[in-house]
């Protein structure tokens, strides 16, 4: 198992995907010539003075460390008045009424549709013991709005026989909103622990199913987050962590402080769990449960924010009385928890080492507050960063990333390397779970233009034997990905990838798209997506470069990007604009830009820092007010990555490049469209709202600046299908109209 932090802290901002549009439509018959010279054409229609709704301004001002700061929107805070409603209304009666004119849009969506329209397998599991030992996996037939769990039961041949449904979310809501957002096997594989959310929010609702009937026990425990369940070896019960209850009717807004683990009991009601981890002292703390597979200790992740630095506590399940043992307790590294053999615990950590290691430490008969004696197994590289280990086969397999592509390697639990795993290209593996013991695992591979394709893996041989392999209704061949390297503002290479077709010239007219994350030690990597091909298909190039901040080379790396040197991520973003224009791939008026969450800001930071270097942009669920982002539901977490405008060192720092605070009135700002949705409760609507009505208010240009609100919509997690395929289209008609590839029709 793979620990570095904990759900809270690897998925907080976890990156908007990068999805896509359609293939092109022919283009119109040219007119016929005439004698004389023809006047030049019009260019495509792409800016057109909108009328856009009044946004009412109040008269906030803050002062903060001696600055006055106005917040004239602050009004728009509140999701649930009938003037936020109605604010929302108009705004997307004005945004899909633009929408609603690029011709394109019902040919992209039906494109999308059918890209989509394609069988996907998870990489499978095996789980439990005896006759009660199953294969689990997920499939999706194509268009269904979330993906559904199969089990393959005990006496089959193995995981291609007779599965038969254990969970289908479809059948949860009629919308596909309801989401399976994550479960457990018990230790004998007779029971599941799983959680749903609904409407793309973070909250948890954790129920228990007999896996051999599929029936539900009466077991419901509500206000999780941020949590996994952790099955007691006894399998009467598991360990998970939540919040407490919220006001009523703040569920969506209220900050969440005070996590806690409890142990639920099978059958007893929610209020009757025990509690076993808190602290009172530190209400940002938070914690994640495990249960060694030996079943003999709970080993306990505590993180406070995004930090990627944690603690790591244990307890001897087996021992009536055994303490609560602080092993790692000064918040000075990472420390994942990857298994263990009796009393030797292997963890990966950045100790000592910014691009991580495995090491060894004997816990039996530790005493608090002495200094572990860590016995290194695997050493950093030189250069790859370790980006996880797993403990099975009876050794370790670890992935490396390599600039930003993984490479996999086996080693036996001395740390001796034994080989390699042959991969098909430059891309992504994920899956390869199992335990200590099993001699097969399964593993997922993807690339930009590589559907991902499920492998079985010996484990003994390292031999891999193709399990699931999808068919796309595209040719994988006319594409390519080359991968180039470019100098930021001060000097520093950041690598970048390109995905384009095969044979596209670079004479600077290519519709391109930029898009990047940096932040948070979230490594962005090659993955499949329909959609890219959608933008491919209409001759657009797709640019993803690795930005500082992000996890792909180590802790130096991600530290370059974070607090008071994020500027060091915009400055990469715009020398990667600054490359494309360089060497003709394309030119400013055809460079559109986009980014989710983290993401998000940086797309925000962008167009106010340097609107003449792009033509379109997308802003995703984006962080836009640095001064406040900490005051909303989980947004006090990353404090540790941005800093806090409480903090008078950090306040001048946020507020420079906050998008909110550093739009400019009579800027010509780039073509933008603004995302998010009603139920996102990690960056909450307001960040978008109070831009929106900001940027619109401050453009002095006449391309159009838009918000598109989602509804029963979260921050990205659990989307439906349906919902993924409209957002998609209506991101790709938007920059194609913006861009100037798509001619908007008249009204």
């Amino acid at each position: 198992m793979h620990v570095l932090r904990s759900l809270a802290m690897s998925a907080l901002l976890a990156p908007v995907a990068c999805a896509t549009a359609e293939p092109a439509t022919p283009p119109p018959a040219a007119p016929p010539t005439e004698a004389k010279a023809p006047a030049p054409a019009p260019p495509p229609e792409r800016s057109v003075k909108l009328a856009y709704p009044k946004t009412t301004k109040g008269d906030v001002v803050e002062e903060l460390h001696g600055a006055k700061v106005p917040d004239p929107y602050r009004w728009l805070e509140d999701p649930d008045s009938a003037e936020t409603a109605a604010w929302v209304k108009a705004q997307n009666e004005v945004t899909f009424g633009w929408l609603e004119r690029v011709p394109a849009r019902a040919a992209i969506k039906a494109r999308l549709t059918e890209l989509w329209d394609y069988e996907r397998y998870s990489p499978p599991s095996i789980e439990g013991k005896g006759k009660d030992r199953r294969t689990f996996f997920f499939k999706n037939n194509g268009l269904q709005n979330q993906s559904v769990l199969y089990a393959v039961d005990p006496g089959q041949k193995g995981a291609d026989d007779k599965p038969r449904v254990l969970l289908d979310p479809n059948a949860l809501s009629a919308d596909g909103t309801v989401a399976l957002s994550g479960s457990a096997v018990s230790d004998d594989g007779k029971l599941m622990a799983y959680s749903l959310s609904s409407g793309g929010s973070d909250w948890q609702e954790w129920r228990v199913k007999d896996v051999a009937t599929g029936t539900d026990r009466p077991d419901v425990i509500k206000w999780s987050k941020f949590s996994r369940a952790a099955w007691t070896p006894d399998n009467k019960g598991f360990f998970y962590a939540r919040y407490p209850a919220p006001k009523e009717g703040d569920a969506l807004e209220e900050a969440n402080y005070f996590h806690k683990i409890y142990y639920h009991r099978l059958g007893e009601p929610q209020d009757k769990d025990q509690l076993v981890v808190e602290d009172a002292e530190h209400k940002t703390w938070g914690f994640d449960p495990y249960v060694t597979e030996d079943g003999k200790y709970l080993v306990v992740t505590v993180w406070d924010g995004t930090d990627r630095r944690n603690r790591l506590w244990f307890k001897e399940l087996g021992k009536k009385g055994a303490p609560l043992v602080k092993l790692f307790d000064d918040f000075d590294a990472a420390y994942g928890f990857v298994g263990n053999q009796g009393s030797t615990f292997f963890i990966q950590t950045d100790r000592e080492a910014p691009r991580q290691r495995v090491v060894a430490v004997d816990v039996n008969g530790f005493k608090a507050g002495a200094k572990p004696a860590l016995k290194e197994l695997i050493a950093q590289a030189d250069k790859d960063k370790l980006e996880s280990v797993t403990m099975i086969g009876g050794g370790f397999l670890v992935q490396w990333l390599q600039n930003a592509h993984t490479v996999v390697t086996f080693h036996e639990l001395t740390g001796k390397k034994v080989r390699e795993l042959p991969l098909p290209t430059i891309g992504t593996t994920s899956g390869f779970a199992g335990k200590s013991k099993d001699k097969q695992t399964f593993y997922a591979f993807t690339s930009f233009t590589y559907p991902t394709v499920v492998y079985q893996l010996d484990l003994d041989s390292g031999v891999s034997t193709l399990w699931r392999q999808p068919t796309v209704k595209f040719t994988p061949a006319d594409y390519e990905t080359k991968q180039v390297f470019y100098p930021s503002k001060d000097g520093t290479q950041i690598p970048m990838f390109l995905v384009h077709k095969k044979g596209v010239v670079f004479d600077g007219k290519n519709p391109t798209y930029l898009y990047a994350y940096g932040g948070f030690n979230i490594s962005l990597t090659p993955q499949f997506s329909p959609g890219l091909i959608a933008w491919l298909e209409r001759g657009g190039v797709y640019a993803q470069p690795t930005l500082r901040g992000g996890g792909e080379f180590g802790e130096d790396w991600h530290a370059a990007g974070m607090l008071e040197k994020k500027q060091n991520v915009f400055d990469d973003f715009a020398a990667a604009a600054d490359w494309l224009v360089a060497n003709k791939v394309t030119r400013a008026d055809k460079l559109g830009i986009g980014g989710g969450s983290n993401g998000g800001l940086l797309v925000g930071a962008s167009i106010t820092q340097h609107p003449e270097k792009f033509g379109a942009a997308v802003a995703m669920v984006g962080v836009m007010d640095m001064l406040r982002f900490h005051k909303f539901t989980i947004g006090h977490a990353w404090v540790s990555e941005y800093g806090s405008a409480d903090d008078a060192k950090m306040f001048p720092v946020l507020r420079a490049y906050s998008p909110l605070h550093a739009l400019k009135a009579g800027t010509k700002y780039p073509a933008t469209l603004i995302t998010t949705a009603d139920h996102d409760d990690r960056v909450v609507p307001a960040h978008s709202f109070k831009f929106a009505a900001a940027i619109q208010e401050a453009q002095a240009g006449e391309t159009p600046v838009l918000i598109r609100v989602d509804v029963k919509a979260g921050h990205g997690a659990g989307k439906p299908t349906t919902k993924v395929i409209e957002e998609l289209a209506d991101r790709w008609s938007f920059l194609l109209a913006a861009l100037g590839v798509e001619q908007l029709s008249p009204n």
